[in-house]
């Protein structure tokens, strides 16, 4: 037996059959326009972008210069002599009153021990004079003697000290030059230079041995006239040096030159680096800056924000198409090529830098992903 379909219900189906006809195509017609639209898209790298992050920013003027140790001591040569013996070498540790080295001291302390007999002389016979001027004394009382007896007696007893006080000065004298043939260290450190060896011979002036402190060093920098009230005592100065790249040292001002250099127009500063573990070392040239201003804020870098027009402006990523937006600027960090955004961005927004930051507002951007890979010409 055949089935009848009522008009009405099959109406109702062909309503049913022309709508999903129709929402079909518009679903292809809408696929076909985000197609078109993303065949238009134009891919950024990943280096083409920054993300908008909040951390430390700071601030303050430029300085470069070199280090050299806080504490340095060129041990000299007193006397004249042939060295006879060094005991240290570049690289010994000493402390203070370590013996470096020893110089002939054979007609020295010929001449310490004659003057160590004449005090010995000496005080003999200042001894007996006074013994004579004692004993004229209890005399000229008794009435035993004159009295020009005693006046005799007791210039001679001045005499005598005036002789053992010049003999005790002539011993000093040749004891402090024997103590001088020995060449000892003035200060805790380590040898940097030895400048003598076994034979040489030795003259007044001339430099035996150079010793550093290493536990401390400073920084001898500059930074330009015309940002010298941004720099005062204490302050933080942070910087690289050759030989480590990647890590920064610190440390705090501790003097400013008050006159600026003529022909630089510089102002001289020194900076006190402490050295734990002794890692820097003297001679190394470095640059960085005098931390004048430091806070938290928005971070991006400094060539994202283009400042041609009246008011700085970025270009950013937003729903997938390129924007222009107005910020406003903070701190600038001019060695890490950063600036603080006070206005206009938000923490995790993507900003373009590089030939990204022409594209023009309302363009359709995707950024290619770490694995893509460029197409390959057949």
């Amino acid at each position: 037996m055949a089935h009848i379909i009522s008009p009405r219900r099959a109406a109702l189906a062909a309503l049913l059959l022309a709508g999903s006809v129709a929402a079909l195509g518009a679903c292809k017609k809408k696929d076909a326009a985000e197609a078109a639209e993303t065949a238009k898209a134009v891919v950024i790298s990943p280096q083409e972008i920054a993300i908008v992050s909040q951390r430390q920013i700071e601030s303050g003027p430029a300085m470069s210069g070199s280090l050299d140790p806080d504490q340095e001591a060129t041990v000299r040569a007193e006397i004249s002599g042939a060295v006879l013996q060094t005991y240290v070498d570049q690289g010994t540790h000493v402390n203070v009153g370590t013996v470096l080295a020893r110089l002939d001291d054979t007609a020295i302390r010929d001449s310490y021990l004659s003057a160590r007999s004449g005090v010995t002389a000496a005080q003999t016979a200042a001894d007996a004079a006074k013994r004579n001027l004692e004993r004229a004394e209890k005399l000229v009382a008794a009435g035993a003697i004159a009295d020009r007896d005693v006046e005799t007696a007791r210039t001679q007893a001045q005499a005598a000290q005036s002789q053992l006080a010049d003999a005790k000065a002539r011993f000093a004298v040749a004891e402090k030059q024997l103590d001088k043939t020995t060449v000892k260290s003035p200060i805790a450190g380590v040898v940097s230079i030895r400048s003598v060896n076994a034979g040489d011979l030795a003259s007044p002036g001339a430099a035996l041995f150079t010793i550093v402190d290493p536990s401390s060093m400073r920084l001898e920098g500059s930074v330009p006239s015309d940002q010298i009230s941004a720099v005062r005592l204490g302050m933080p100065v942070t910087f690289t040096v050759q030989g480590y790249p990647n890590r920064t040292f610190t440390g705090h001002i501790t003097r400013i030159n008050p006159v600026a250099d003529p022909t630089t127009r510089q102002v001289r500063i020194l900076a006190s680096i402490p050295n734990a573990g002794n890692t820097l070392v003297g001679g190394l040239f470095a640059q960085g800056r005098v931390t004048s201003e430091a806070r938290t804020g928005l971070v991006i870098p400094s060539s994202a924000v283009n400042q041609k027009d009246f008011v700085p402006t970025v270009t950013l990523i937003r729903n997938g198409r390129a924007e222009k937006a107005a910020v406003s600027l903070g701190l600038e960090d001019s060695g890490t090529e950063t600036v603080e955004i006070t206005k206009g961005l938000a923490p995790g927004d993507t900003v373009l830098i590089g030939g990204a930051q022409g594209l023009s507002p309302n363009t359709v951007v995707r950024v290619r992903a770490v694995s893509d890979r460029p197409a390959q010409s057949e």
